[in-house]
């Protein structure tokens, strides 16, 4: 499956510089708010050094990456739950992702219009969270309006919904989202398909200027999304979306001498996936063969038959054992052969929770 991320932010923060440089899609970019008016959709594969290590292992016909989809969404500016600039066209957009990754501006560049007239992150910060918490309330209510109409039954069920539903509204006022509540599995599936925007896990890209990349905790804005972030358990990557744009025109030995000149190991993006992964919970298991090397992704607890699922429901329904032998094993052995005359490939059963690594072949019957 590919999972959405949306990116969003005040305008000109570097948003859509940032989009552009990691899916190479070309956004439109200009120095003035909703440029961006309509979501840009951008496809990425997710970095995976094991993926390559099996391939050389295999050496199969074909090699399929598991993605990341991006989806740059316009600016955002005060008054938007209520119509302001492009109004709640923006909110339904972010209502269909995984996760949203808020890229807050920490450069100066007074060629770079700011919206609010100056460089405040924790003040783009709080705008863009007060949008999306009255977006939230909006729609709450009218939920609960709708269910207590339901209470003169006395519908134990409704009653259990309208208390959760008043529950996160109270949050909301208190300028708290609704990921900050600890909700009990019956309570998450009464708000599920709400899709409430401050359920949604977020990341925060402190955008840095091309100078400071290498050295971004001396950056003084960056410490102040770090402060802001830690309190409620997120987490902030420092990126510059200009050093990001330079980056993608380049390959293989170019990219790996230009990251070393400028004292990176990787790649803004490729840390923006992994901390994703880590975000929405996320494993990643391989089915390696001569046809096909292929990446997975599933949730983290995902047991043997659920993600067989993701390959085809065929293989869920007609599920029998799996056979698994870890990427470690499989890597330091050199072959699958070599792993199972170590004892090293098991097979597993229907209540076996597939773990981030594993290499899986699947026996089914339908």
């Amino acid at each position: 499956m590919a999972l959405k991320a949306g990116i969003v932010g005040l305008p000109n923060v570097g948003k859509s510089t940032l989009f552009n440089a990691i899916t190479q899609a070309g956004a439109e970019m200009a120095n003035y708010p909703f440029c961006t008016i309509d979501p840009n959709v951008g496809v990425v594969e997710v970095p995976d050094e094991r993926l390559q290590r099996l391939v050389e292992i295999v050496t199969p016909h074909k090699t399929v990456p598991t993605a990341f989809e991006f989806i740059d969404i316009a600016g955002i500016v005060k008054g938007a739950s209520k119509g302001e600039g492009l109004g709640n066209k923006f909110l339904q957009h972010i209502r269909e992702v995984d996760a949203i990754v808020h890229v807050v501006r920490c450069f100066q560049d007074d060629n770079i219009t700011h919206v609010s007239g100056k460089v405040d992150p924790l003040g783009d910060i709080e705008t863009i969270n007060l949008e999306l918490i009255l977006a939230d309330l909006d729609q709450l209510e009218k939920k609960i309006e709708r269910s207590r109409k339901n209470l003169k039954g006395g519908d134990k069920k409704v009653v259990a919904e309208v208390e959760c539903l008043e529950r996160i509204k109270e949050a909301l006022y208190a300028d708290k989202p609704a990921r900050s509540l600890e909700l009990s599995d019956d309570e998450k599936l009464i708000v599920r398909d709400l899709h409430l925007l401050t359920m949604k896990p977020v990341l925060y890209a402190a955008n840095v200027s091309e100078d400071e990349v290498a050295n971004s905790d001396d950056n003084p804005f960056v410490k102040i999304v770090r402060d802001f972030a830690s309190a409620e358990g997120a987490e902030v990557i420092p990126i510059s979306a200009k050093v990001e744009s330079e980056i993608a025109e380049l390959d293989g030995d170019d990219k790996a001498m230009f990251l070393e000149e400028l004292g990176l190991k990787e790649s803004g993006l490729n840390r923006l996936i992994k901390a994703a992964y880590r975000e929405l919970g996320l494993y990643t298991y391989f089915t390696a063969g001569v046809q096909e090397v292929r990446a997975w992704t599933i949730h983290k607890g995902t047991k043997a038959p659920q993600a067989a699922g993701v390959i085809h429901t065929d293989f869920e329904r007609g599920f029998i054992r799996a056979e698994v032998v870890s990427y470690e094993a499989l890597s330091t052995n050199g072959s699958m052969a070599a792993a199972k005359e170590k004892g090293l490939v098991r097979l597993e059963g229907k209540e076996y929770l597939v773990q981030d690594g594993d290499v899986m072949h699947f026996r089914f019957n339908v």
